[in-house]
């Protein structure tokens, strides 16, 4: 009986034991596989990036994967290392490499206006005034807050209240379209020309901008903008990065000293 007993617990270890060397070989085999491959870590797209994402904020959508040399683009980024001040010229997918090329200065999405519309997105225009759009230095490829306010009716009873929410975060502009300028192009002074300067000249005229957001938020700006006799919309630049406290809620008159 009591051989029988040592005879089963033997083989029960001899049991265990082969399978642990079998799991063993086979991740050493995995190992001398992937090491024969010339594995090279790589970044990979994590999360979803809508297009005009700036570098600093990229992270946070990234993981590192070690993949087979030979999967690996000639472009593909190890790290992030001098692409400072860059943003995504396209939207990027889950699983994708992040190569060179999808990386370009602010001024060239900008300029070419390919600025591609996130999945599942659709895409509204309204007209503002220029000290609305953050005094008009709001364009394509910017994420902005859209604040809406409401003269009444904002605040279920309690009708005649006042109210400002910033209803709609981080919206992705795709276009903006202003007058064009009348003033005549600065001539350089007779003693050559001068170094440039910031323009710090005033927008004049109303402009419209288009904005990349859901359905609900569509309705949304759509009902602030239509109705002008009670409500009104403004607008902050708000990059990806930008802090959400999640505080500011609905706005009031009482609020607005707190």
């Amino acid at each position: 009986m009591k051989s029988r007993l040592l005879a089963g617990v033997a083989a029960v270890v001899l049991a265990i034991v082969g399978a642990i060397l079998v799991v063993s070989y086979a991740q050493g085999a995995d190992s001398r596989a992937v090491k024969d491959l010339d594995p090279v870590s790589v970044l990979v797209v994590q999360k979803a990036i809508p297009a005009g994402t700036p570098t600093a904020a990229l992270q946070a959508f990234l993981t590192t994967q070690e993949l087979p040399g030979t999967a690996v683009s000639k472009s593909a980024l190890k790290n992030l290392d001098g692409q400072g001040g860059k943003v995504t010229s396209v939207e990027l997918l889950p699983g994708e490499q992040l190569v060179a090329e999808r990386l370009i200065q602010p001024e060239e999405l900008k300029a070419s206006g390919a600025v591609e519309i996130p999945k599942g997105l659709q895409e509204v225009s309204f007209q503002l005034e220029p000290q609305r759009v953050v005094g008009g230095r709001i364009a394509a490829g910017d994420h902005v807050g859209v604040f809406i306010n409401l003269r009444n009716g904002g605040i279920e009873g309690k009708s005649e209240k006042e109210t400002t929410q910033l209803t709609v975060h981080k919206a992705l502009v795709t276009a903006v379209q202003r007058a064009p300028s009348s003033s005549p192009s600065p001539q350089p002074s007779p003693s050559g020309p001068s170094a440039p300067t910031a323009d710090t000249s005033l927008p004049v005229g109303s402009m419209i901008v288009t904005v990349a957001v859901n359905d609900v938020e569509a309705t949304k700006i759509v009902y602030a903008s239509n109705f002008s006799d009670g409500a009104s919309i403004w607008l902050s630049r708000e990059p990806l990065d930008a802090t959400d406290s999640g505080r500011p809620g609905i706005m009031t008159k009482p609020e607005v000293y707190k």
